[in-house]
C-alpha cells in the first residue's frame, strides 16, 4: 500500500481546544489523494511488486488516475463512508465504460503517465 492517513488535526477557536477527542487523527479521503497519487508515481519505477493505491478514491477517474500513475490495485475507503456500498458498482461501470470506449483494459493503461 503506497500510503495511509497523514497524522492530522483540526481546532475549534471558539473552544479553544482540538476538536477531536483524541486530539490528533488521520487526514484521509479526498484530501490525501494528491500526494497518495505522487507516492505510486515516485515508486511505481522502482518496484517490482504490485502497488495498491488509496486515498480519494471515489469514482473511475480516481482509479484511472492511479493506474496512469502505476497503481495495480485500489482501496476504497472513505467514499463508502460518504456515499455508501453502491459507490463500488458505480466505479465498475463507469471504469468499464471508459475503457470500452478507449478500446483498452486497465493494464495497457498503467504507468502510461509515467512516460
Amino acid at each position: 500500500v503506497a500510503t495511509n492517513t497523514l497524522k492530522a488535526m483540526a481546532i475549534e477557536p471558539d473552544l479553544r481546544r482540538p476538536i477531536i477527542g483524541n486530539k490528533v487523527g488521520g487526514l484521509s479521503g479526498k484530501a490525501l489523494k494528491p500526494v497518495s497519487l505522487r507516492a505510486v508515481w515516485d515508486l511505481y519505477p522502482q518496484l517490482d511488486i504490485p502497488i495498491i493505491a488509496s486515498g480519494g478514491i471515489y469514482n473511475a477517474r480516481d482509479v484511472l488516475e492511479y493506474a496512469m500513475a502505476g497503481a495495480n490495485a485500489f482501496q476504497v475507503g472513505t467514499a463508502v463512508m460518504h456515499e455508501g456500498w453502491g459507490v463500488f458498482g458505480a466505479i465498475e461501470d463507469d471504469l468499464a465504460a471508459w475503457l470500452d470506449g478507449e478500446q483498452c483494459t486497465l493494464e495497457d493503461v498503467r504507468g502510461a503517465a509515467q512516460n
